[in-house]
C-alpha cells in the first residue's frame, strides 16, 4: 500500500523530492513554483513567506524548506544568503573568507507546513566548521566545505551511511514524518 499525503512539497529540485521521499518513507506530491524569497536572516520568516505564497497559488497544504549556513566569525551570516555566495563565489573563495578567523559554523534547515490555517515549523541544525579547502564528491551546495562536528572530513567526503547520519541531524525527517502522519488523511 502506498501512503498518500495530501501535502505538496514546493521545490524545483527533483533530487530533493526523491531525497525527501526516501527519508520520509513515502512519496510526496511536488510542484515547482517560482516563489518570491524575502531577504532576512530569520529562516522562519523566510519559510513562512514561502509557505503562505505557495498555499495561495496551490490552495492545498504545502511543505517548503529553507537552508542556511552561518559562520561564527560573521554572526549569523551568510545564513540564508549562502545561496548567493554559492552563485557568485567558488567554494575555495568561500573557504578563504575565514582565513585567520574561527572556522566554526552551523548549518540549519527549517521546514514549514501550511494548511491555510496554521503554520508548523520543524527545524534541524548541525554544528561544525568550514574546511580550509573544498573536498569530496558527495552531496550538493556547500557539502564539500562543511565538516560536521565529530568528523574530520567534509560532508562531501562522507560515505553514504555517515552522510545519511549527518543529514538526519540537519533535516529532522523523523519529526517531520511523525507530524505528517498525524495529519488527517
Amino acid at each position: 500500500m502506498v501512503l498518500f499525503m495530501d501535502v505538496t512539497l514546493v521545490t524545483g529540485n527533483q533530487d530533493k523530492v526523491n531525497y525527501f521521499s526516501k527519508y520520509l518513507g513515502f512519496p510526496l506530491k511536488h510542484q515547482k513554483i517560482d516563489l518570491d524569497e524575502i531577504q532576512s536572516l530569520d529562516s522562519k520568516k523566510i519559510v513562512e513567506h514561502k509557505a503562505l505564497q505557495a498555499y495561495g497559488i496551490i490552495k492545498n497544504p504545502v511543505l517548503v524548506e529553507d537552508g542556511s549556513l552561518e559562520f561564527a566569525a560573521f554572526g549569523r551570516l551568510p545564513g540564508p544568503f549562502i545561496r548567493f555566495f554559492l552563485e557568485d563565489l567558488s567554494l575555495q573563495e568561500i573557504c578563504s573568507l575565514l582565513d585567520g578567523k574561527t572556522r566554526k559554523a552551523t548549518a540549519r534547515t527549517t521546514f514549514g507546513y501550511y494548511d491555510g490555517k496554521e503554520i508548523k515549523f520543524i527545524e534541524g541544525r548541525l554544528n561544525g566548521e568550514i574546511a580550509q579547502s573544498p573536498a569530496g564528491e558527495n552531496g550538493w551546495d556547500w557539502d564539500k566545505i562543511f565538516i560536521p562536528e565529530g568528523y574530520t572530513v567534509t560532508r562531501g567526503q562522507l560515505d553514504d551511511t555517515e552522510y545519511a547520519k549527518t543529514s538526519l541531524h540537519l533535516r529532522p525527517f523523523a519529526e517531520l514524518k511523525e507530524f505528517l502522519l498525524a495529519l488527517p488523511h
